[in-house]
């Protein structure tokens, strides 16, 4: 869709010229509490690293210089907001290929201890976790919560669409961007959860004492309690600022709803961390199943107006297949985003409440819309499929790429 329509938040306007104006809007709203959620994510999660270190600086002071810094990068010159970017992405990069290599060297013997534990940890205790119960229950379980978990690390592929608007040659761009970032983004994600699983084993008191107590920083990472068991130093630390560079670079890029993150002043700070991963969850699922099921009805309506999907300028695999089965994915995800709180003994009103706001806020907007403003879901013969188009084109067959350098 972005490829044959590249405009400024497509899918927004997608789900809104697609389907149902109404659905546009729910699908805004969404996305906004999305991004408005992810400053104070991000900032509470830079007071939690800096934590680390040192306990000296209190929490409400901490947070006002990290949005001091923020609004002296954004504010007061562009060029530092850049400059900024660069520097902090190329951190990133090279705590995931460090992390990445680490595990690969140290898991061969090459550390202090020289201990060649290779697959160890898969063998004893075994690479599945019980959670809740025992037996394959139990194992089902774990792997649940894990999966509830990495829900939240999605995001990535939906935002390259947000620069269509503003991108070189996009009919041509876009398309690679798009397989560059998913390609890299699984690559990344694969090897990260292997690494994770053969540094430590899931029976580790270490491991579980530092998630019960909320150990700041990367106290709690299984790569920093494999380091302190390898006697590796140093590291840890360098771990760590690592981390924070890629938390404050995160939270530097959504810095309009930063004041938000004074939520935490009277809260703990690992609780307020797991508040706002369950409410980003599922708006972030929310906005994946408006992007698949406004693309069913794109599909649908490019049929019925008498197109050929060979038609467009790029065209994925297995449509509509994988999109429907992407909406269900997302839509099972989001109904058990708190699934935990439905076991006995673990009812919590507040762990209700933002794992499944979002969830009661959706519906309630696009019917509320649909009543104001009278909407109705558009006919597929109505959709507007060539709005914009022939700008778009005319730019395509004009264009003249700038000369490198």
């Amino acid at each position: 869709m972005v490829t044959y329509l590249p405009i400024s938040s497509p899918f927004i306007r997608f789900a809104g010229r697609f389907v149902d104006e109404a659905f546009g809007v729910a699908a805004g709203y969404n996305f906004f509490v999305l991004e408005a959620m992810l400053v104070p994510f991000e900032v509470v999660a830079c007071n939690l690293i800096i934590h680390y270190w040192s306990e000296i600086i209190p929490t409400g002071g901490m947070i006002a210089m990290i949005l001091i810094l923020y609004a002296m990068i954004n504010i007061f010159a562009v060029k530092w907001y850049g400059e900024a970017e660069f520097w902090l992405s190329l951190g990133k990069v090279i705590l995931i290929i460090g992390l990445i290599s680490y595990t690969f060297v140290t898991m061969l013997g090459g550390n202090p201890i020289h201990d060649r534990y290779g697959f160890r940890f898969w063998k004893d205790p075994g690479a599945f976790g019980e959670a809740y119960g025992t037996g394959s229950l139990g194992r089902f379980a774990g792997f649940l919560v894990c999966l509830v978990q990495a829900s939240y690390t999605i995001s990535g592929p939906d935002y390259v669409s947000m620069a269509a608007g503003e991108a070189e040659n996009p009919r041509v761009v876009m398309p690679r961007a798009y397989k560059k970032v998913f390609g890299r983004l699984t690559a990344f994600f694969v090897l990260g959860s292997l690494a994770v699983g053969l540094n430590v084993p899931y029976t580790s008191p270490e491991l579980a004492a530092a998630f019960e107590q909320g150990e700041p920083g990367a106290a709690a990472s299984p790569y920093v309690i494999s380091m302190i068991r390898l006697r590796i130093n140093v590291l840890p630390d360098i771990v760590n600022a690592l981390i924070f560079t890629a938390c404050f670079s995160a939270g530097n890029s959504y810095v309009y709803c930063a004041s938000r993150a004074f939520l935490q002043v009277s809260s703990g700070t690992a609780t307020v961390l797991r508040w706002f991963v369950s409410i980003i969850t599922a708006s972030q699922l929310i906005n994946f199943a408006v992007i698949t099921f406004t693309y069913t009805r794109f599909k649908k309506a490019w049929e019925a107006q008498g197109h050929s999907r060979d038609d467009l300028p790029y065209k994925g695999w297995y449509q509509p297949f994988l999109a429907w089965y992407a909406f269900c994915g997302c839509i099972v995800m989001i109904l058990m985003n708190g699934f935990t709180v439905f076991i006995r003994g673990n009812w919590q009103i507040t762990n209700f409440f933002f794992c499944y706001t979002m969830v009661g806020v959706f519906p309630i907007l696009y019917f509320g819309w649909k009543i104001l403003k009278g909407t109705k879901i558009i006919k597929l013969t109505e959709v507007d499929l060539r709005k914009d188009v022939a700008e778009i084109e005319e730019y395509t067959q004009n264009y003249i790429p700038s000369p490198p350098g």
